[in-house]
């Protein structure tokens, strides 16, 4: 498979992923929607939903869709990152770029969907969830550590269960997916995809968005080194596991 189809796969599944998900945000968050104050709950199964959409529209890559997953998939170095794709650095940084510029992509026209709803929402902080992660208790070692946590959940459960997000299967991803959410998402609003939060970060700092407040930039670097120390760590552990018990055996 050439690069080129690996770099459009994942820009289009990573697209939908941040389309669906930050538009469930958007959803519960801003003034005068229909889901307006919907809840956490549907938050998590709107995120669940999202990443089953950009599973199915990314299976071709091996649906990535998150730096952390390639990471684990490079560290755990038993198999290539998709049919055909070997692991190497231009492979690497196809699948960081392709999700990168899909996750601004899908925020940008979430943000085209909900255009007057952000216009008629008085709150900065509304308008930037729906873009980005926050932490309920704002503590740089302690929201890292959640990160790390929920990111190894998700990297080591994929690697163990099925290799790549679309071995395990779009269902089986989005149903993990819910499950971190619903667990271990209150602290930081678990993003354990550090191209979810980064490319629509940016986006909410370029688009003409009314009244929008700062990007936070001073908290952005969590959402993007926990998860890649956790998708690390899931790869290590993913790799170590089956010696250990065998070993025990």
């Amino acid at each position: 498979m050439s690069l080129g189809i690996v770099f459009l796969s994942e820009v289009f599944g990573t697209a939908m992923l941040t389309l669906l998900g930050c538009g469930v945000v958007a959803n519960v968050a801003l003034r005068g929607t229909k889901g307006n104050s919907g809840g956490f709950l549907m938050v998590t199964w709107g995120w669940g939903i999202a990443v089953f959409a950009g599973v199915f529209v990314a299976a071709k890559s091996g649906a990535h869709l998150n730096p952390a997953v390639t990471l684990g998939i490079l560290v755990e170095g038993k198999r290539p990152y998709a049919p055909d794709v070997p692991v190497d650095v231009a492979s690497t940084l196809t699948y960081f770029g392709g999700e990168l510029l899909g996750a601004f992509l899908g925020a940008v026209v979430c943000w085209l969907a909900y255009k007057q709803h952000f216009d008629a929402e008085p709150e900065v902080a509304s308008k930037l969830g729906v873009f980005s992660t926050g932490p309920a208790i704002r503590s740089t070692p302690w929201n890292l550590v959640t990160e790390i946590i929920g990111t190894f959940v998700l990297v080591f459960v994929i690697l163990t269960l099925g290799g790549t997000p679309s071995g395990l299967g779009p269902l089986a991803v989005a149903l993990l997916v819910v499950g971190i959410g619903v667990s271990l998402g209150g602290p930081t609003g678990y993003a354990i995809n550090p191209a979810r939060d980064l490319g629509p970060r940016i986006a909410h700092a370029l688009l003409p968005i009314k009244g929008k407040g700062s990007s936070d930039w001073g908290y952005s670097w969590i959402p993007v080194v926990g998860p890649l120390v956790g998708g690390a760590l899931g790869g290590i552990v993913a790799k170590i596991a089956p010696i250990i018990v065998t070993a025990a055996a």
